[in-house]
């Protein structure tokens, strides 16, 4: 296999290679790239086995091959590269050269038979969407994704798609949100699947404008974009029933400005238990109190600021981290929360309504310690 190309091409395909290739593995051939050259197209795969991203670019082809080459040392070698053409050979004892102008670097290729196929994907129900759209969905959702491996279904975000669009839904325990778009065409397209949170990293990071084929399959799910094909196992799990812990008897209304209460939020948290992050909000007619104590290191903080509440005064306990995720991620400059009890959950949200957009979050609270 022979060809030239230019590094920035080769480096940015690589670049976004690198996300697949896994950080510790068993299989030394997951640490690769494989390069597939032909007349129609030369392509570039990596995979984790959970994940695979597969990347043309376009080249000089003198001679057709397939090979995989180390991964982390291509990317090393094309980011210390000053811009120039770059030709990749590749011998039938799998010996490979990288030549530029002023150099050449040998290493060794492993045999692409090697490298783990594309999983079969054929039958699959295709749905397109518009990158922009794709990318606040999966901005919207995926904070609260959990990190708990012991709990699979939550380790990614539920797409249900129906006749009415489609809802996203993501929870830790602590938090939940739910995200829904009526002006998703689902292309007929009824049914559920958990998509993991590294493919929707991923997706958000790389998508912007344009549009995005989704090919929805039993396993897989995969994306198609430009030149870029992203494919990801769904996770085989049942996702729990969010809609049961929606409350719907909440009655007890805050209305502050968005960023007035990030604000006083992210500055008297830093004065909180680093293990707990307790804050508290103490609510009235015409205020919001946000209070924490750390007798630990003999701190407290206290920030006031102006709000509108309806209801008997509240005081309720939150984790700070959590409470600035969901805050941070309400749409629009006002934000109005909805409570009941000291020890219930409450609903995030906004007083600006956008066309075809609903979106919820919960946050669970925590015991004050008195």
């Amino acid at each position: 296999m022979k060809f030239s190309t230019s590094k920035t091409e080769l480096q940015q395909a690589l670049q976004k290679l690198s996300k697949a290739t896994p950080t510790r593995s068993t299989l030394p051939i997951l640490g690769c790239v494989l390069i597939e050259s032909s007349e129609e197209k030369t392509s570039l795969r990596a995979t984790d086995l959970e994940i695979t991203i597969q990347s043309e670019i376009p080249v000089s082809l003198e001679q057709a091959g397939a090979t995989a080459l180390p991964l982390k040392t291509l990317l090393d070698i094309t980011n210390e590269l000053p811009e120039t053409r770059v030709t990749l050979y590749v011998d039938d004892k799998d010996r490979a050269a990288i030549i530029t102008d002023t150099g050449e670097y040998d290493l060794m290729a492993k045999p692409a038979d090697e490298f783990p196929a594309v999983p079969d994907t054929s039958g699959s129900q295709a749905v397109n969407v518009s990158g922009e759209m794709l990318k606040n969905i999966i901005d919207a959702t995926s904070f609260a994704v959990s990190r708990d491996e012991l709990k699979p279904a939550l380790t990614g975000v539920l797409f249900r798609f129906g006749s009415n669009g489609i809802t996203a839904v993501s929870t830790d325990g602590h938090r939940l949100v739910k995200y829904i778009r009526k002006d998703f065409d689902t292309n007929g397209f009824n049914g559920d699947m958990i998509v993991p949170r590294k493919f929707l990293s991923f997706m958000s990071a790389q998508v912007s404008g344009g549009n995005v084929a989704l090919l929805i399959g039993e396993n897989h799910l995969t994306a198609k974009m430009k030149n870029d094909m992203v494919l990801t196992r769904i996770i085989d799990e049942r996702f729990p029933d969010y809609e049961s812990v929606i409350p719907k008897e909440n009655d007890k209304i805050l209305k502050a400005d968005k960023d007035a209460l990030l604000g006083a939020i992210r500055r008297v948290s830093i004065f909180s238990n680093k293990s707990t992050h307790q804050v508290a909000l103490n609510l009235d007619a015409t205020s919001c109190r946000i209070t924490t104590e750390d007798p630990e290191k003999s701190s407290k903080a206290h920030e006031q600021i102006a709000a509108e509440f309806d209801g008997e005064n509240l005081t309720i306990g939150y984790n700070a981290e959590y409470l600035k995720d969901v805050v941070s991620h309400v749409a629009g400059d006002k934000i109005v929360v909805e409570f009941s009890t000291p020890i219930s959950a409450a609903l995030f949200g906004t007083d600006s309504t956008e066309e075809n957009i609903e979106s919820l979050m919960l946050l669970m609270p925590i015991r004050l310690n008195d």
